[in-house]
Parts: C-alpha cells; sequence; structure tokens
C-alpha cells in the first residue's frame, strides 16, 4: 500500500514520463522521415504514440489512483511497448519507447521494476541485434546502438530516485502544514481563553461569589441578601454585554489588515461612540499578526478606560517605528492618576484592564509603560521588538 505522499508523487512523475516519452519518440520518429523511402511505418509510429499518450494522460487524470496498481500499469504499458515495435520494425523510435517504458516502472514500482528493467533489456539486445544483422552499420554507429538497451534501466533508476524525493518532500511540507495548523488552532484556543478570562470569566466569579452568599443571607440578614440579588443580576447582566462586545471585536478582527488600517479604524469607532475626539499620528509599522493583534487589543482597552475613568477631553495615539521595534502610544488630558511602582498593585484596586494590557505587551514580546499623575493626564506606551530596523 502506498502512502498518500508517494501515491501523489507518483501520479505527478507518471504524467511528466508519459509526456517526455511521447515527445522524445516523436521526435526520433520524425526524424526518421527523412532518412527512409517508405513514410508509412513511421507516420503510423507518430499516430499510435500520440493516441496512445493521450489515452493515458486521460485515464490518469479521472483515474489517478492506479498508479497504486502498479502490475496493472505495466502491462498494459508493456502491451503498447510491443505494439510500438511491431508498428516500427525495430527502429529508433521504438528504443526511445522502451526506455521510458522503463521509466515508467521505475515510478510506479520503485526498486521493484528490476525484473522489468531486466526484461526490457533482454528484448531491446534482442531487437538491437536482429537491425545490426540486417543493417550491418560502422563500427562507430553499431557501439552506440548496442547502448541503447541500457537506456531503460538507467531511466527507471533516475525515475525512482525522483519518485521517492517527490515522496518524501510532499510528506515533510504535509507534516510542516499539519503542525503549523495544529499550532495555529493552539494559539487560537489560548487566545480565546485570555478573552474569557480578561473580561467574561472575571465578572463570572464575582457574580458566583455574590450568589454562594445569598442563600445564607436570605433570613438573617435580608437587606444584605436584597443587595446581593441586585449584584447577582448587574453581574449576569455586565457578562452578558461583555460577551457579546468580544463576539462583536473578534468578527471584525481581520488578521491580514496592516496594523495602521487598523489602529485607524479602531479610533474612529472609538471617537464616534464616546464623543471624544482622537488625533493619530500613524507611521508604516509591519509586525507579525499576532503582535499586531496584542497591539490592537491594548489599543481598545486603553481608549476604555480613557472612557470610563480619564474625563478626558482629547486623545492623541501615536503609532510609529523605532529603533528595532514599534511603538504605540495613547495619550489623554483627562484626570489622571498615581501610578504605583509595581503595576499588580492596580489588579488589588479592581484596576484589571491596566494589568491585563501590561501582560498582552509581554505575550507580544515587548513592555507597556504607564506615565501619570493626578490632574495632568495618562500615557500608556508599549514597545514591541520587531527585529533589526
Amino acid at each position: 500500500m502506498q502512502s498518500a505522499g508517494r501515491e501523489i508523487a507518483a501520479a505527478a512523475l507518471t504524467r511528466a514520463v508519459l509526456i517526455a516519452r511521447a515527445a522524445a519518440t516523436m521526435s526520433a520518429a520524425a526524424a526518421g522521415l527523412l532518412l527512409v523511402d517508405d513514410p508509412g511505418p513511421v507516420i503510423a509510429v507518430l499516430t499510435l504514440v500520440a493516441v496512445a499518450t493521450a489515452a493515458q494522460l486521460g485515464v490518469l487524470a479521472r483515474w489517478p489512483g492506479l498508479v497504486a496498481r502498479p502490475v496493472v500499469v505495466v502491462a498494459a504499458d508493456l502491451a503498447l511497448v510491443f505494439t510500438v515495435l511491431a508498428v516500427s520494425r525495430g527502429g529508433i523510435a521504438y528504443f526511445c519507447y522502451a526506455a521510458g517504458a522503463g521509466g515508467l516502472a521505475g515510478v510506479v514500482l520503485g526498486m521493484r521494476a528490476l525484473p522489468v528493467w531486466v526484461g526490457h533489456a533482454a528484448l531491446s539486445f534482442a531487437v538491437t541485434a536482429e537491425v545490426l544483422r540486417r543493417s550491418d552499420p560502422p563500427a562507430e554507429i553499431a557501439a552506440f546502438v548496442v547502448a541503447f538497451p541500457m537506456a531503460g534501466a538507467l531511466a527507471g533508476l533516475g525515475a525512482v530516485v525522483a519518485t521517492n524525493a517527490l515522496a518524501r518532500h510532499l510528506e515533510l511540507s504535509t507534516s510542516l502544514l499539519v503542525a503549523a495548523q495544529r499550532s495555529a488552532a493552539a494559539s487560537e484556543r489560548a487566545r480565546l481563553a485570555r478573552e474569557l478570562h480578561d473580561s467574561v470569566a472575571k465578572t463570572l466569579r464575582g457574580v458566583s461569589l455574590a450568589a454562594l452568599a445569598l442563600p445564607s443571607s436570605l433570613r438573617r440578614q435580608p437587606a444584605l441578601a436584597e443587595h446581593l440579588a441586585t449584584t447577582v443580576a448587574a453581574g449576569a447582566t455586565a457578562a452578558a454585554r461583555q460577551a457579546r462586545e468580544l463576539l462583536r471585536e473578534m468578527r471584525f478582527d481581520v488578521p491580514d489588515q496592516d496594523l495602521t488600517t487598523s489602529v485607524a479604524e479602531v479610533c474612529a469607532a472609538w471617537s464616534a461612540t464616546s464623543g471624544i475626539p482622537v488625533r493619530t499620528e500613524l507611521g508604516s509599522v509591519q509586525p507579525p499578526i499576532m503582535v499586531a493583534y496584542e497591539l490592537i487589543r491594548i489599543l481598545r482597552e486603553a481608549l476604555a478606560n480613557v472612557a470610563r475613568h480619564a474625563s478626558a477631553r482629547h486623545v492623541v495615539v501615536r503609532l510609529a517605528p523605532v529603533r528595532r521595534g514599534a511603538l504605540l502610544e495613547i495619550s489623554d488630558d483627562g484626570v489622571g492618576f498615581t501610578v504605583p511602582d509595581d503595576l499588580s498593585r492596580l489588579q488589588s484596586a479592581s484596576h484589571f484592564g491596566i494589568v491585563g494590557m501590561a501582560e498582552r505587551a509581554r505575550m507580544a514580546g515587548g513592555r507597556l509603560h504607564l506615565d501619570s499623575a493626578p490632574g495632568r493626564g495618562s500615557v500608556v506606551a508599549v514597545h514591541v521588538p520587531l527585529g533589526a530596523a
């Protein structure tokens, strides 16, 4: 049973051998028209080879799986070899066709074609002996003609090497493609998990804690129970909204769109929704797809923070190539806040968005810098490396 890669390689090379054999045979036969008195056999050979090759190519195109049945292929081709021999009467066209038959056997049988090559060589030597007996050519030409029978074996060995090499190449390419698909699927699952964790999962965790405390509070602390029930309802509504927003954002993600265009679109959409003007200063930056994705998510989170907390009147978004990387900077003229030395402390104050942006910057191989102070706005700057500039 042939592997899929070898079967594809055999089908492709079988077509190549059939076409090359027909071209060589017909060229040799056509050249013989200038040397013979009776062109009838030559024309018959040309017609036979053209029709037989067209039929073989047609059958192979319709049933490429036939190469997995090498005995049928070789037997049918051997019948054509005998037919060409009979029509050409042992002319040069026969030797070209027989050499091609050896190559075809090498493609579909591999080294198991050795008996076929031996049979073709024996037949060709017999034909050669008869041709030499009839024509009595000069010694130099006789030596050249005697070498013809070995052409089939040489063509067959070359076909075996070519088929094995092509099959290995196809199998390697397939394995690389499968590995890339699996890696992409794993990355996508990790991305989805990260998006859910950063939004819906955190909200649902709060809902779960409130729901767990609700039963014990119903009788002893009705006011607290009412407050918890309100928290559960509000949390469920928030989780549903976050899920819708996440799905909407993912639906409009365009992986193959350049980063500059994506940044401009995100800023325009956010400005239209929030009513806050955004000035963009966008240079040409071409990061890898996953880096661009993380930068866009950081931009969206930073703008969402401005809308929720900053009370800003203007926002400036800058994207620029810098030494060995790219810089994305979001600045506003809002109320600002005190930045702790360790950004992870913001998580305890429920500033999950900034912590998430820092995590995304690290996943993109870069770093996030936050500059802010009460009364003088905020600047979120992300630098990601892109190799040598």
